[in-house]
């Protein structure tokens, strides 16, 4: 069926535009006339030729989901059937890959699926915690609320990823820049000084040896050092794939002595992020710790919020088994059990979440004003140490001729 582009005005005068599949134009308007959209332009959608490549297909990204998840809230909260807010909101889509999604997610729903079921034919880019989450606001009827509060927590999350890459970025690529400078100069700078020591003749000084030393090592080893660190990173991928080498790995990477602290924040903020989010929206406690352990990203986290949940299925509270576990903080375990005794467990995930939030923000800055000078001191240390060497040879030679 072809795909009709088109442009008009709503009945507030606002210029709108987007999409319709439809067999003809006549179908085209009476849609528009439907959604009440006074048409301007109509046209036929020139087909893409990349169309079913799938690796040239743009991806939908979590900005993407938050949109739609705000946008279709909106909607429904306004009175829109579901299946003409999905109608607008794919005829509205400009990222092809999601727009093609929304079309068969409205197609489900029009054939009788309840709209989670739709959503989860598409884990990548609606995970366990959006379709559960959107399965509870169907049968609470208020989907509206649970998708302002997706959006809400989606985008808190990706401010949280963020900041952490930012945080890693930072000092690796500043060290890739380094080893890129430091090979340069002993495969190419470094040569040039030695043929010309060598014309001028006498004992290099110890620093001017080590270096030509560490050069003449390079230049003849660089194919075998190159395939070494290739093969390295593949042997640890491949043992990073495994369900034993991820959580060694996960867990020496909450241990490390400087971004340690800082994950073990990250993975305490989005814990109570989510299970709050999760339990305030009428997920039962026992799903909503599987999908939590589930969407950690720590296998060690992964494997403390399990023992929970089986502390839980034997009658005992949340908080004695998360403070057994030895990943979350006392102060989190108490405010836990505060909230359980209370009667007010999400609020007080919710708090707590917003708590680490900060420290993460805070965690970040420290980090990243620590690594600057420390960053501008190895570079320093590093190639002036090279550079200093290569010329003590000059000096002493003009100290000769001087003399």
């Amino acid at each position: 069926m072809p795909v009709y582009q088109w442009k008009g005005e709503d009945r507030k005068g606002t210029a709108q535009k987007g999409e319709i599949e439809a067999p003809n134009e006549a179908a085209v308007r009476m849609q528009l006339r439907r959604m009440q959209i006074r048409p301007a332009k109509i046209k036929k959608k020139p087909k893409d030729l990349f169309e079913n490549v799938s690796f040239m297909q743009p991806k939908v990204q979590t900005s993407d989901v938050v949109i739609f998840a705000r946008q279709f809230a909106t909607m429904i909260n306004a009175g829109l059937p579901l299946i003409q807010s999905l109608d607008i909101l794919q005829s509205q889509q400009e990222n092809k890959t999601f727009q093609k999604t929304l079309k068969d997610i409205k197609e489900s729903v029009e054939g009788g699926s309840t709209l989670a079921d739709a959503l989860k034919k598409y884990p990548k880019i609606f995970d366990e915690l959006f379709v559960n989450m959107v399965a509870a606001g169907e049968v609470g009827g208020i989907l509206d609320t649970i998708l302002n509060r997706l959006s809400a927590y989606m985008e808190k999350a990706m401010k949280l990823k963020k900041q952490v890459k930012g945080a890693m970025t930072y000092p690796i690529i500043v060290l890739c820049i380094a080893v890129l400078v430091v090979g340069v100069i002993l495969v190419f700078v470094i040569p040039v000084f030695e043929k010309m020591f060598a014309d001028f003749g006498g004992a290099l000084p110890a620093p001017t040896q080590i270096v030509v030393g560490l050069s003449n090592f390079t230049k003849g080893n660089i194919h075998y050092m190159i395939g070494s660190v290739i093969a390295l990173i593949i042997v640890f991928k491949r043992f990073y794939a495994t369900e034993k080498g991820r959580m060694i790995v996960d867990d020496i990477m909450l241990k490390l002595p400087v971004f340690g602290p800082l994950l073990r924040k990250v993975a305490v903020a989005k814990f109570t992020r989510t299970m709050g989010t999760m339990i305030s929206s009428g997920v039962p406690i026992l799903e909503a710790l599987d999908i939590v352990a589930k969407t950690s990203g720590n296998k060690t986290v992964e494997a403390a919020i399990y023992k929970v949940r089986s502390g839980i299925t034997e009658g005992r509270t949340m908080a004695d088994p998360l403070g057994e576990s030895g990943v979350f903080p006392s102060m989190v375990v108490q405010m836990v059990a505060v909230g359980e005794s209370t009667g007010a467990l999400d609020a007080m995930l919710s708090k707590i979440a917003d708590y680490y939030d900060d420290e993460v923000d805070a965690a970040v800055e420290g980090l990243t004003s620590m690594i600057e000078p420390f960053m501008m001191v190895f570079l320093g240390v590093t190639i002036g140490g090279l550079v200093v060497s290569m010329y003590l040879p000059i000096f002493k030679m003009a100290g000769m001729v001087g003399g």
